[in-house]
């Protein structure tokens, strides 16, 4: 298979810019134009929710590359136009300001909007976070809020809640689960983590679903459970997850279905591939589809695909990770944690603070492998795992 003459990378996040830098590493000397609907230069995103939010980051620092190193890399960087639809037939990109951009390879990398809660927009001081211009206005708003309520319990939430009440506001975290990020690390290690919010300060309302705001003369006051009182509010936070941004691929021809679904090499039709958190893909050793947000998935998964664009053929079959720092406490996650999982600690414990879980299936397999406050030893454990998510035909995507 012969390399395309142009690539085209819709989205210029850190999947975006990777396909680019991986595809000029490779020797791909064809044209490659990056088009990214915000006008700055590709940043970084998990910063936002903590160094930059707590203002240890400026907003530079967040920088992917320079301009000189953007550059180097001989490629078109369109920023700033907001991609509105696409012809798959034609392989041709309709954009805001009125460009028609066709090429041979079109890789989809437009990640995720922040998605909100009906009920919980149209006032002053309710905020989300997914850009840098969101980080610098709610972190203008936190530098003179008392009482800050964060709408969701999941990592982003977990993460905003935390920076917050470093930065000396009081804090309530409410969800609808028992525990802060149970949903991806289980009943009894979140409930570890329930604990190192509330030692800090963090007001914890589990169980909690919110359906509005309360509101005086334009400006948030409070959030309304469904159930109980109103949670008394200077600033509101919604961190209720992201939503692929697909939304102007309807019409497309793509199969749309919490992201873009692709086969085992991330190609969504024929010349057409995805990468990074809009990406569903087939995990050929799991025999499932799957859609990861973080941003080791947007870097791997994008070298992947420039592999792929270049003929390699190969399947993405990556061992899941993630990770989150709050409050003085990394921690990261190998594979994928059920709900049944039995927790094991193998290293360390968790009254001295630092300890590696291994989580097991009903056979005592492990199926994931979590490390609090000790990365080294988590790595060597994530061996464990390589069997069960990386057949040996399988390439790594490095």
């Amino acid at each position: 298979m012969s390399s395309p003459s142009d690539v085209l990378v819709v989205g210029a996040g850190a999947a975006g810019l990777a396909v680019v830098e991986s595809l000029r590493r490779k020797g791909y000397r064809g044209r490659i134009t990056l088009l990214g609907e915000e006008a700055g230069v590709p940043y970084d995103r998990p910063p936002l929710s903590k160094q930059v939010l707590a203002g240890t980051w400026d907003a530079e620092r967040t920088h992917l590359r320079t301009r000189d190193v953007l550059d180097s890399l001989d490629a078109e960087f369109v920023f700033g136009d907001r991609a509105l639809a696409l012809d798959a037939a034609t392989r041709t990109v309709h954009t805001e300001s009125g460009a028609e951009l066709t090429a041979e390879a079109i890789v989809l990398a437009t990640g995720l909007h922040a998605r909100r809660l009906p009920g919980l927009s149209g006032a002053a001081g309710v905020h989300v976070l997914r850009t840098l211009d969101d980080a610098a206005r709610l972190r203008g708003e936190l530098l003179e809020a008392d009482r800050v309520v964060v709408v969701g319990d999941g990592v982003l939430g977990a993460e905003i809640a935390a920076t917050a009440r470093l930065m000396g506001a009081t804090v309530t975290l409410a969800g609808p689960q028992a525990a802060p990020m149970q949903a991806q690390l289980g009943h009894e290690i979140a409930r570890l983590l329930a604990a190192l919010h509330i030692e800090h300060g963090v007001r914890l309302r589990p169980d909690t679903l919110v359906e509005a705001l309360d509101t005086a003369d334009g400006r948030v006051t409070g959030v309304r459970p469904v159930d109980g009182a109103t949670i008394p509010a200077d600033l509101v936070v919604s961190a209720v997850g992201g939503a692929p941004a697909t939304d102007w691929l309807a019409g497309s021809g793509l199969a749309l279905e919490d992201g873009v679904v692709c086969d085992s090499r991330c190609r969504a039709a024929d010349g057409i591939y995805a990468a990074g958190d809009v990406a569903r893909f087939h995990h050929e050793a799991l025999d499932r589809s799957l859609r990861h947000e973080n941003r080791t998935n947007a870097t791997e998964q994008a070298m992947l695909v420039a592999a792929n664009i270049l003929g390699e053929d190969r399947p993405y079959t990556p061992v899941p990770y993630f990770w989150t720092d709050q409050l003085g406490v990394k921690i990261q996650v190998y594979g994928l944690p059920a709900p049944t999982s039995t927790v094991r600690i193998v290293e360390g414990g968790t009254e001295e603070g630092r300890f590696v879980a291994q989580y097991l299936d009903g056979e005592g397999s492990a199926v994931a492998v979590l490390g609090w406050n000790m990365p080294k030893q988590a790595r060597m454990h994530r061996r464990h795992l390589t069997d069960r998510y990386s057949p040996a035909t399988a390439a790594a995507p490095w």
